[in-house]
């Protein structure tokens, strides 16, 4: 069978598998056909449209109206974060609306109408001071002041809510006291069994939330307040802060508040400001106040009464901050709160989950539609078109493994001892020109860190080739993956703009597929976290200005590893000289972060608290940390798609350009923006 026939094959497998998959999937979030899917779009007037997804169980009607829920997501997620909760309690007979807040997924209404002040506390609200210097005045970018100001909300006194300079807090919500006016309004839904859940960022806005309707009645007099609150890793806050709603005079109370605490999260706003999470925090006053008991408390378990509104819990879940969205013994917990304060209509029990098979089931079509880009690009190989894109490797020349070794090293340690502070830096106080142009908070600390890498990387080669001359063994564009053979002595940008095209035809097959999944079943490609998902104009324009940064890193960062550490397993054939070959390269590629990872969780597992927070401050710990466990796996993803193109067309483009528009993709595709 030749390779051209194979390729076929090779392309129909991946393409119908993962229709499979993503037909399975949506069966799960259909409840196996008890359960409607809708998506649509709620008209904020004041900010507006913000995007949801409705789970609607069939039992739910207007002659026997159903609970309600409302399903908030944290920072740079979206709707489909939420997916693991909406699933379940869809199940057991609740109509589950989860939004994308603002400057996240869907919706159009960006970070910056939440609004912000000009200061920022570094202890628990409450327990600050002027006089301490834990509240004090910031300056710097609206992204760094928005970031620093998520635990500021609406409903707290002038002091937090508004700034020294006229700013102030505008909807802490973000948009989900829009979202649970529409929910409260559905005539197949009862108003008087509501709750709100919300994890991280979405703790706040679920306070925010609850905070805005306690007390409220609608047009017939019926109570709406929230019954419950679920909030999946929360922040804690003094007696003193819920006071007065300075929306309604109302007295602000919060009905049956579960806090599921993870045990190892990586904000420090989680865990009282605290290094670790342990059992000192059972005796803290501010857990034994939100808990109404003395003395000590306990994890697991209930304080108060479902009946009067005062039940409270705190569960210990042994996991991290975003593994908590998806903690099957979280989630347990939850469903049986919901059921106490809501009274779900189901027999099913807390543990009969099937949610978490919806997303492994995504996650194998994500993998598939990636990997269908590479019998795809067999097939455009064998044209005329791109025929001349394939060429052989550059003649041997290895690195002696003392010299790989070396290498190899050097890289993984620059990369490794600056991705905590650059990225951070980037996501925060880089002088970018952020409102129009820079507009993604994650990608902005990749575009920190990948221009400091950029410019290392082109020193590195300008001295590397200047040596190189000296001792007259002069390195050709080609050794460099640069160039082929035929024109090695000068970068070849024909050659790369033939891979670019290359990469947009099978990238833009990847895209087709997401985009008929979307119109299909209403699921994008993830695995939890959003990672590929269709572009509207605006975000595709975002697209455009990262893509510039992200297509030079990787070029470059694909010439020194792929190009620059070739062993004598490059040029090794078959399956066995492959994999002989890419578990060096991806070793070289992800060693940086799992040197970050090692750091930050040792001392953490330990029981000392966050590596980068120990090391640098909290300032270079929480988002790109907990990052990580997201990053490290898609960066060995990466590493397999260089390594097959690098030795399947002798140059670095095709795969520096498809690893880049991937990585540009999940960073904008969904992510939160300004």
């Amino acid at each position: 069978m030749n390779s051209l026939k194979k390729a076929w094959i090779g392309l129909a497998v991946c393409v119908a598998a993962a229709f499979i998959c993503m037909f399975t999937a949506n069966r799960i979030q259909h409840g196996g056909g008890s359960v409607k899917v809708t998506e649509g779009v709620i008209d904020s007037n004041e900010f507006g449209n913000i995007a949801y997804k409705l789970y609607t169980p069939e039992s739910a009607t207007p002659e026997k109206p159903a609970p309600g829920v409302l399903l908030l997501h944290g920072y740079q997620n979206d709707h489909e974060t939420c997916a693991a909760y909406a699933i379940e309690l869809a199940r057991r007979g609740a109509v589950v609306m989860a939004i994308d807040e603002f400057g996240h997924g869907s919706s159009e209404p960006s970070m910056i109408e939440r609004g912000y002040t000009n200061h920022t506390v570094k202890v628990n609200y409450g327990e600050d001071s002027i006089e301490t210097g834990t509240y004090k005045t910031i300056g710097g970018p609206i992204r760094y002041r928005l970031l620093l100001n998520f635990s500021n909300l609406t409903f707290f006194n002038d002091h937090y809510s508004k700034g020294t300079d006229g700013s102030a807090v505008v909807d802490s919500s973000m948009g989900g006291v829009a979202a649970y006016a529409v929910l409260a309004t559905m005539d197949n839904v009862d108003p008087t069994r509501l709750a709100v859940s919300g994890h991280s960022m979405g703790t706040w806005a679920s306070w925010s939330v609850s905070a805005y309707y306690a007390g409220v009645t609608d047009e017939k007099g019926r109570d709406i307040t929230p019954k419950a609150t679920v909030l999946q890793c929360g922040e804690l806050f003094t007696d003193d802060i819920y006071d007065k709603s300075p929306l309604f005079g109302n007295e602000i109370y919060f009905n049956n508040v579960l806090l599921l605490q993870a045990k190892w999260d990586e904000f420090n706003y989680f865990r009282d400001y605290k290094n670790t999470v342990d059992d000192a925090l059972l005796t803290s006053p501010l857990r034994l106040s939100f808990l109404g008991t003395t003395g000590r408390a306990e994890w697991n378990t209930t304080y108060g009464s479902f009946a009067d509104g005062t039940a409270r819990r705190m569960e210990l879940l042994y996991t991290n901050h975003r593994l908590t969205t998806h903690h099957k013994g979280g989630l347990a917990t939850a469903l049986d709160w919901f059921d106490k304060a809501i009274d779900l209509p189901t027999s099913l029990a807390p543990t009969d989950q099937t949610a978490m098979a919806k997303e492994w089931l995504v996650l194998a079509a994500t993998l598939l539609a990636i990997g269908s880009m590479l019998p795809f690009s067999e097939i455009l190989l064998h044209t005329k078109v791109f025929g001349n894109v394939r060429g052989a490797l550059p003649a041997a020349k290895p690195k002696t493994k003392g010299a790989w070794i070396k290498g190899a090293v050097t890289t993984i340690l620059i990369a490794a001892f600056t991705y905590p502070f650059m990225t951070q830096l980037g996501q925060g106080l880089l002088p970018l020109p952020e409102k129009k142009i820079f507009r993604m908070t994650i990608g902005n600390g990749f575009v920190g860190w990948y221009s400091l890498l950029i410019i290392i990387m082109i020193i590195f080669t300008a001295v590397g080739r200047k040596k190189a001359r000296k001792a007259g063994t002069p390195q050709t564009w080609h050794e460099a993956g640069l160039s082929n053979e035929e024109a090695a002595d000068k970068i070849n940008w024909k050659l790369f703009g033939k891979s670019t095209l290359l990469t947009l035809c099978m990238t833009g097959f990847m895209y087709l597929q997401v985009f008929l999944y979307e119109k299909l079943f209403m699921l994008d490609f993830r695995f939890i976290w959003p990672f590929f998902k269709s572009f509207s104009l605006v975000r595709f324009g975002q697209f455009c200005v990262y893509i510039v940064f992200f297509a030079a890193f990787y070029i470059l960062n694909n010439s020194k590893i792929f190009a620059g550490l070739r062993t004598i397993h490059t040029y090794r054939p078959g399956a066995k000289g492959f994999l002989q070959a890419w578990w060096r390269y991806a070793l070289v590629m992800v060693g940086g972060t799992l040197v970050v990872i090692l750091i930050e969780y040792i001392p953490f597992f330990a029981g000392l608290g966050p590596g980068a927070d120990l090391l640098f401050g909290s300032t270079f710990g929480g988002p790109f940390m907990s990052l990580l466990i997201v990053f490290a796996p898609q960066v060995l993803i990466f590493s397999l798609l260089g390594t097959y193109f690098y030795r399947r067309t002798g140059n670095v483009f095709t795969g520096a350009m498809t690893i880049a528009i991937l990585a540009c993709w999940i960073v904008t595709g969904g992510s939160a923006m300004l």
